[in-house]
């Protein structure tokens, strides 16, 4: 048997393993191959009309970034509260963001910023948790919920029925320094299953390296220790599949298995497959970043890696982006010295990956979301860092089938409260899910447990943005 994602720990409801879903075996009695999975994933595509053909990429600011520094600089309150890297002018009159985003602000005409998002838990593990659930886990201690990646996997299918691919992955890079090490592991915890399963869990590639070796093709050892017995086997497979294929006895699913196993699966993941010159506009590594061990960047290539992803079949992608606690303490970096890495660094990669999905057309067909686990206090402290802050948090969508190129609500003039149009987690949670899934076709055709569909039909989305 040939396997991509071997993981025998994880099993599917209908008895499918969740990393197995690319086998074809040698010999198939008792089991199934990868068409026949394919064609199952097919089936249960038909079943699911309520799915909309929009995919999410969401950019997680890990640590929690300003709302002051980011989308509302605030430029007219007292020194201690405005943005400490200014503003820059965007194309929506009367509108700045933060100092670090001059490429973003030219963007701003396809953006939605809601400038009135808000929760109350300050505490970086249990707010991962609740802003990645959407405030399905009511308290972040994960005793309930899931996160939105796994509930649009348990609606939508784990994997495409296009190509096979994951439905949700998790894209984070290995970490050096100790204070973005932690927020790695508050990611993965935040992009829980939950009681779904571990099936429904996100699809995590990892570095270049493991992607590229997890999306080819691998026997187990006790089965095949000689590489060119290996090699020999896949022959001969390919000569039998070939000779079918010459009489017309293929279907469909079967041909898709094939493309995948010859490289398609590995093909979505290499970004060496793309332009030089893209490459090279996406990439952030000339910044390092971190605060007590460095790293170059590698955000862009990530960002890259999410549209890549996007187009192979994955239709909920969180790209970690940590390192936005800044305190100015022992462990991390003041505001002006954290923006202009890392914002620098999101005005680059983000810009980019707009422009990108626009001269691709795919602008209506992949939202981008940009938020964290909480934003700032809306005083600098005395070192000039900002401490946690959650009654005011980071929010701004990017394409999709949403409603674009505007401001939604409004911060108190102290920076720290909503003062028109508060929206909750639960709202963001349905804007998010109702990006991905018709709730009126799904009234009809589902058949989910009541306690899945009320979270899309008993909540209410961001009203502004929806279409």
């Amino acid at each position: 048997m040939l396997t991509v994602f071997s993981d025998d720990n994880a099993k599917r409801h209908d008895g499918l393993s969740r990393r197995s879903f690319l086998q074809v075996g040698t010999c198939t009695v008792g089991g199934l191959s990868l068409g026949d999975v394919l064609t199952l994933e097919a089936a249960q595509a038909v079943e699911t009309p309520f799915v909309k053909d929009v995919s999410v990429v969401f950019l997680y600011f890990s640590g929690g970034a300003s709302h002051i520094e980011t989308f509302d600089p605030m430029m007219g309150a007292p020194p201690e509260i405005r943005s400490q890297t200014g503003e820059v002018a965007t194309t929506l009159p009367g509108v700045t963001f933060g100092g670090t985003f001059p490429r973003l602000a030219r963007h701003a005409q396809g953006m939605s910023i809601v400038r009135s998002f808000h929760h109350r838990n300050t505490d970086h593990v249990k707010a991962h948790v609740q802003v990645l659930t959407g405030g399905m886990d009511p308290t972040g201690e994960r005793k309930t919920g899931f996160s939105m990646g796994s509930l649009f996997a348990r609606l939508a299918g784990t994997n495409s029925p296009r190509t096979g691919m994951p439905s949700y992955s998790l894209l984070t890079t290995p970490e050096i320094d100790p204070q973005y090490r932690q927020e790695l592991t508050r990611v993965r915890r935040g992009s829980w299953a939950g009681s779904l399963g571990s099936p429904y869990s996100p699809f995590e590639p990892g570095n270049k390296s493991a992607v590229l070796e997890n999306m080819s093709l691998n026997m187990p050892q006790d089965r095949f220790s000689d590489r060119r017995l290996l090699l020999s086997l896949l022959d001969q497979w390919k000569r039998r599949y070939a000779k079918i294929a010459s009489v017309g006895g293929t279907s469909r699913f079967n041909d898709q298995a094939v493309d995948l196993l010859l490289g398609t699966g590995s093909a979505a993941l290499d970004i060496s497959r793309e332009d030089p010159a893209l490459v090279r506009r996406y990439d952030t590594s000339h910044i390092p970043v971190g605060f007590k061990k460095f790293k170059p960047s590698p955000l862009g290539k990530q960002m890259l890696m999410a549209r890549r992803l996007c187009e192979a079949g994955c239709r909920f992608v969180t790209v970690h982006s940590p390192g936005w606690d800044m305190h100015a303490d022992k462990n991390n970096p003041g505001m002006v010295t954290g923006m202009e890495m890392l914002g620098r660094t999101a005005d680059q990669a983000v810009s980019t990956f707009l422009e990108d999905v626009a001269q691709r057309g795919l602008s209506k067909k992949i939202l981008l979301i940009l938020s964290g686990d909480f934003g700032r206090t809306p005083k600098v402290n005395k070192n000039g860092g900002r401490d946690h802050w959650a009654r005011l948090s980071t929010l701004a969508f990017a394409g999709g089938d949403l409603q674009m190129g505007q401001v939604v609500g409004k911060a108190h003039r102290n920076g720290g409260e909503p003062q028109a149009f508060p929206v909750s987690l639960s709202q963001f949670q349905a804007t998010v899910m109702q990006s991905l899934i018709d709730v009126g076709q799904f009234r009809v055709n589902s058949s989910f447990p009541r306690e899945l569909t009320a979270l899309l039909e008993n909540r209410t989305a961001i009203t502004q943005l929806m279409p």
